[in-house]
């Protein structure tokens, strides 16, 4: 069973660390708050949940095999002997809920802990001792696929492997020996001395989201903190910079960029970076965070409004020994106006010298001001009403044709997602709801007529989600545009909050909360969104294996499905328009230098994505580090010879630049010079529809690709 990190994002990042006087040993045991906490939770799991659960010896094992893969995910604490020691709770955790029985979770975790332990004072000991660097030998970095390990010896080698690769890792940042020991072996106290501050509450979180996990992956459970730290980010006031964090194997990653907060404006930090040390102010130390727990990474970053943190991170395409980089951010909250739609305008060059306008909207999430709705305020703020105005901004300035950008959407609200949708059809239904009893209902556009009735394409990517696939999935089913980019997350399920506390005893919070699947989204053609995403009509490259990304990555995903479809009248057949569109689109971009980049980029991250070990030969990672910076040099000089504008088009940042804008395609981006070649080409596509609206031409075009085609076929 392999846990994904964006799996473990909810799993982890609700730790919370008790402070106590040291580290010494203290074999922990459940309190009756979460016995009774417990109780409540099964009967919760088990009756409410969208997908039927029998609480059965089979699931007994998969919450078995959870809990050990969240204690240990990369194999490096346990022994197989205490996996063997263990298998006399495998089919009986069903039970032990059952009686509200939480002993056996607390005896494997307190075996975790001594093995902590054992490991941390071996790892001090290695620092103790010269390494050889000029040994021809591997560190495999990531055994999640791996067998337990079945002796002392086998295990100390691996983990001598590990602080050797630690150790060369940092003397390839530059550092002296002294700093590197000194580094290490406080990173290396921290997990003892972390292993010793858990407290009763995180191993109850833990073990009760094994179980959570085992039914289905958006099912968690979170303790009072976990569910407080929620309510914080659901309001988007917290003060820090606007990143979810996760845990991949020994690392903190970046699970995701709040649109709109700091990180976000900043624009350096990504999805699926790791952080290895954060620092506070501009010249603060910088704390060493590689092995900590995600809550604690978390506190070093939050802090005041207009304050620096410093991180210190290795981007997602690098390998473990770096490049890394610092990046400081000032903290500030995440404001509702950076999280508005905008937009921008593209003029694009056609063969004949004439430009064609083509208007972007950006789109980082499906908003609305619920309270304002309510009330009937008048200028209350919402999606919908703010993308209508763009709409007839961008019609007065002569826009042909519109990008919708939902790139990074997450969702959002499911109304923001329906009505929006009627922006751009006539009236019908947009999405069906399938609920936990059967029941079906249907989410509808009831206003007649079209914001925009234009050639229009939706673009997306792995991390669009929920109501951005809503959307996307509907514009598709009703003919109204095309959808450009990676096949999209699969999120096509709802889930509810459910407070313990309000069927407890106590008057304080003290059980937490379920976070429980109760529905699932399906499209007007009755395919759901779910697992399978939306599939784009024309695909961007795209790095790695889909199946390694969004929610068929992730255990217990509820599978595809499909319901009957509704009834709807598609507005147009694009079959025709896509196949030329197409063709046009991959005559471009094989003789298009940026992408050329970025197809080698992805061949190399593929070629290399299932290599889960690393030299540990001094020579030839300094080899592998110099070859990566001599290639980045070459792009630098050859993207200077080639200039700013590789085929003359053109971005107007913001409808009041309109006039005489003589802005190049780089002025708006951030202090990474490479074009958006994704959003870029989306435009030429738009352009292309526009142009192709001449039905004598698209018959033209048609006529020329079947030719080619029956070309390519008799060669």
């Amino acid at each position: 069973m392999r846990f994904k990190k964006l799996l473990l994002l909810v799993v982890i990042s609700g730790i919370a660390w008790a402070s106590v006087p040291d580290s010494q040993p203290i074999a922990l045991k459940p309190n009756m708050e979460q016995r009774f906490a417990s109780n409540l939770a099964t009967k919760f799991l088990t009756n409410w949940h969208y997908k039927s659960t029998r609480l059965d010896n089979l699931l007994s094992s998969d919450i078995f095999e959870g809990y050990l893969k969240l204690l240990d995910p990369n194999l490096s604490y346990f022994l197989a002997t205490d996996i063997a020691a263990f298998e006399r709770f495998r089919d009986g955790l069903d039970d032990a809920l059952r009686h509200s029985d939480l002993t056996p979770a607390y005896d494997i975790f307190n075996v975790y802990a001594d093995r902590v332990r054992q490991r941390v004072a071996y790892a001090r000991e290695l620092l103790k001792q010269p390494f050889d660097f000029t040994v021809d030998e591997e560190y495999v970095f990531d055994r999640s696929e791996s067998d337990w390990v079945a002796s002392q010896a086998e295990l100390d080698d691996i983990w001598r492997k590990r602080v050797k690769n630690d150790y060369l890792r940092l003397k390839l940042a530059g550092k002296e020996d002294e700093a590197i020991v000194e580094t290490l072996d406080e990173r290396y106290e921290n997990l003892d001395r972390r292993i010793g501050e858990l407290n009763s509450e995180d191993i109850f979180q833990l073990f009760m989201n094994a179980f959570a996990q085992a039914i289905e992956p958006h099912t968690a459970y979170m303790s009072p903190r976990s569910s407080e730290n929620f309510e914080i980010s659901m309001k988007l006031s917290l003060e820090g910079i606007g990143a979810l964090l996760g845990r991949e194997n020994e690392y903190t990653s970046i699970a995701s960029i709040v649109t709109g907060g700091p990180a976000d404006r900043d624009g350096r930090l990504q999805a699926g970076d790791r952080v290895i040390a954060v620092g506070q102010g501009r010249q603060g130390k910088m704390v060493d965070v590689i092995g900590w727990r995600v809550d604690d990474v978390v506190d070093l970053i939050r802090g005041p409004k207009d304050t620096v943190v410093r991180l210190e991170v290795l981007p997602e395409d690098a390998g473990i020994d770096g490049p890394s980089s610092v990046i400081d951010i000032v903290r500030n909250e995440v404001k509702l106006e950076e999280q508005a739609a905008k937009s921008r305008v593209i003029e694009v060059s056609r063969e004949n010298g004439a430009l064609v306008k083509v208007g972007v909207i950006d789109l980082p999430v499906f908003y609305l001001d619920f309270n304002g709705r309510a009330m009937n305020t008048p200028d209350y703020r919402s999606s919908t009403r703010d993308v209508r105005r763009l709409i007839n901004e961008m019609k007065a300035d002569g826009v042909e044709g519109i990008v919708m950008d939902l790139r990074n959407n997450g969702g959002g609200s499911l109304l923001e997602a329906t009505t929006l949708t009627g922006l751009f059809i006539d009236q019908g239904p947009v999405v069906q709801v399938r609920n936990s009893s059967g029941r079906i209902s249907t989410e509808e556009d009831t206003d007649a007529g079209m914001a925009w009735d234009g050639p229009m394409a939706v673009l997306v990517n792995r991390y669009s989600a929920s109501a951005s696939e809503i959307f996307a999935a509907a514009i598709q089913d009703y003919g109204r545009g095309l959808i450009i980019g990676e096949t999209t997350f699969g999120k096509g399920t709802v889930q509810s909050l459910v407070d313990l506390d309000d069927y407890g005893r106590s008057e304080t919070p003290s059980m937490g909360q379920l976070k429980i699947t109760m529905a699932q989204f399906f499209r007007v053609n009755g395919g759901s969104t779910q697992n399978k995403g939306v599939i784009p009509d024309i695909k961007f490259p795209s790095a790695g294996d889909p199946e390694d990304y969004g929610e068929r990555s992730l255990d217990n995903a509820l599978p595809w499905t499909r319901i009957e479809p509704a009834e709807y009248d598609a507005a147009d057949d694009l079959s025709r328009l896509l196949a030329v569109t197409d063709f046009r689109y991959q005559g471009r971009t094989a003789e298009d230098q940026e992408f050329d980049w970025l197809l080698n980029d992805i061949d190399e991250f593929n070629r290399n994505n299932d290599d889960h070990s690393v030299s540990l030969l001094e020579t030839a990672r300094r080899t592998e580090m110099e070859e990566r910076e001599a290639k980045r040099k070459a792009r630098e000089e050859q993207r200077e010879k080639i200039g700013p504008l590789l085929d003359g088009d053109s971005v107007i940042t913001s409808l009041d630049d309109v006039e005489g804008a003589d802005r190049d395609d780089n002025e708006d981006e951030d202090e990474d010079d490479r074009p958006d070649l994704l959003l870029r080409e989306s435009a030429r596509i738009v352009a292309d529809m526009i142009e192709l609206d001449d039905e004598g031409l698209l018959q033209s075009q048609l006529a020329i690709l079947e030719a080619n085609s029956h070309s390519e076929s008799v060669n």
